[in-house]
């Protein structure tokens, strides 16, 4: 277990992971499976987008990589997705610094290298955005 049961969320609704590193898109699948989410991830924005489209799955949570291989990268998906679910959270991630300006306003940023911590406070920030678990 990577993370406390203390961190433990209420998370309705599947969490899409979009990372085109393995390693990166594991240690983010295993960090929400231990607060309690249900995790699916894609190399490619593509086939996220593909996935939010054809599903009948409710989806919470999209944390995508600006940075991934395919016709749309992250920002766009990022994007999409608001515009489309605007219900739907979204964290944007990169190693390379973004202009913040340029993102939707509700759409978060987590530039990487991240720590665990804030990934997990990000994601509890845009879940629970009020403090309600």
């Amino acid at each position: 277990m990577i993370v406390s049961r203390d961190l433990q969320l209420s998370i309705e609704g599947d969490v899409i992971i979009v990372e085109d590193d393995d390693l990166l898109s594991n240690l983010m699948m295993e960090i929400l499976s231990d607060i309690g989410a249900g995790c699916l991830a894609f190399d490619t924005a593509d086939d996220a987008l593909i996935h939010l489209l054809q599903s009948h799955r409710a989806c919470s949570l999209v944390i995508a990589d600006h940075g991934v291989p395919g016709q749309i990268l992250g920002t766009d998906l990022a994007k999409m997705v608001k515009e489309k679910w605007p219900e739907i959270a979204v964290i944007l991630t990169s190693g390379h610094e973004l202009k913040v300006s340029d993102l939707p306003s509700n759409v978060r940023y987590l530039q990487k290298p991240w720590a665990i911590d804030s990934l997990v406070s990000t994601v509890r920030e845009v879940l629970h955005p009020h403090g309600r678990l």
